[in-house]
């Protein structure tokens, strides 16, 4: 009873609903095609009838008088496709017998029969939408949980950071008392080793002096033949090793020149030019007398008084003492004469130098330092490594770190950067 009196009103719905425009145009440009009036191309080029619209005929020169035929080479055709996405498709492919748009409304006039495949294709493009849908909404809920873990880590190695620089400051302060402390306690008998040793240093150059003069004062004496306290120029002729020009005698004039050069005023006792060590005569002779330099007798060590020890004696009670203090704790590093450090054999892999090991604080301000994203998302990266084997080489990712290459079968690692 009630059909036949909802019909109409369905019918007036639908009516209502659909838009009634040339075959071909879509919903947006509807407007521009009123049956009412002259068409106008869309491009302004001119004006026609309406009647020309769709006429299998190309009036206007950007194809919009003819959207629903293959007329214009530049024509656009409209596909609906209701239930999936509408699209344009050249006008050139209007009933060409394939079947280009879903709901085949582009094949209205070819004879080929296309399904309507709409439906079917809006379908499966809304499940793979939903899926795509999900994996963000997982991929979000994943990367607010490592931005608030990235923020908490920030959090906590922060604090870290600032205990051990805390921590670093309160160190270095203790380590500058201690250092003060030594230095005062140093200072007197520092002051009175550099006494001692300036004292020890200018007795051991007065005796050095002294054997030079001694030794002057010989040679002297061998010279002065006749023992009046002068050197002549005969006396200096009897000896023939300070001959100059090798022909076996000293001349006068040699005599002369050895008598001015190397006895000023020719007294005994002078002392040699330049207070040296031994006379340097001509051909390499050290001293008058054969020719044979004699021996240098070992320099004797200054008369120090007991409370005063040599240098040398004042650091071998020193390293005696450093001896005693490894015997009693046998886990410190020897440090030899000259600095070397000899580590423990049982703990090479312990002890190294401090420039060598690894500062907690300054790993903890380079990670902080590293730009992780804009909250922090890819901080979790940092700790991580991936390796991708191919046939001949193993690659090794380390994000923020490096990027390494080894060979499969053996060889070194190189580094990629």
């Amino acid at each position: 009873m009630l059909l036949p009196l909802l019909l109409p009103v369905l019918s007036a719905l639908v009516s209502a609903v659909e838009v009634k425009r040339p075959r071909g145009v879509s919903l947006t440009n509807h407007h521009f095609y009123e049956e009412s009036k002259p068409f106008t191309c869309l491009d302004g080029s001119s004006t026609i009838a309406f009647d020309w619209v769709n006429d299998d005929y190309c009036d206007c020169q950007d194809g919009s008088d003819e959207p629903g035929t293959s007329a214009c080479p530049t024509g656009r055709f409209h596909c609906t496709n209701a239930g999936y996405r509408p699209q344009y498709i050249p006008s050139s492919r209007v009933n060409d017998g394939v079947c280009d748009c879903c709901d085949a409304t582009d094949e209205y006039n070819s004879g080929f029969v296309c399904e309507n495949t709409c439906k079917e294709m809006g379908r499966k493009e809304r499940e793979t939408l939903a899926q795509m849908a999900e994996v963000a909404r997982e991929g979000f809920q994943l990367k607010q949980v490592l931005i608030e873990e990235a923020s908490k880590g920030r959090e906590d190695k922060q604090r870290t950071l600032a205990e051990l620089q805390e921590g670093k400051k309160s160190l270095e302060e203790q380590v500058e008392t201690l250092r003060s402390g030594k230095e005062t306690a140093e200072k007197p008998e520092k002051e009175a080793k550099e006494i001692h040793q300036k004292k020890w240093e200018e007795q051991k150059a007065a005796e050095m002096a002294a054997r030079e003069q001694a030794r002057a004062s010989e040679a002297f004496q061998e010279l002065d033949d006749d023992g009046d306290g002068l050197v002549s120029v005969a006396e200096l002729q009897t000896h023939a090793e300070l001959d100059v020009d090798g022909d076996g005698t000293l001349s006068e004039t040699e005599a002369q020149v050895w008598r001015g050069a190397a006895f000023p005023g020719a007294q005994r006792g002078a002392a040699f030019p330049g207070g040296q060590r031994g006379m340097a005569f001509p051909g390499g002779r050290r001293s008058p007398g054969g020719g044979v330099p004699r021996e240098e007798a070992p320099e004797p060590q200054p008369d120090l008084s007991p409370e005063q020890p040599a240098p040398e004696d004042d650091y071998e009670e020193e390293e005696e003492e450093e001896g005693d203090d490894e015997e009693s704790n046998e886990e410190e590093p020897k440090v030899a004469r000259g600095g070397a450090v000899t580590w423990p054999s049982w703990g090479r892999s312990l002890w190294r130098p401090q420039s060598l090991q690894q500062s907690p604080h300054e790993n903890l301000e380079k990670e902080i330092s590293f730009d992780f994203g804009p909250q922090g998302e890819f901080a979790y990266l940092y700790s991580q490594c991936y390796e991708l084997t191919t046939n001949e080489y193993v690659y090794r990712l380390c994000p923020f770190n490096r990027v390494s290459q080894k060979p499969k079968h053996g060889g070194a690692e190189t580094n990629l950067g």
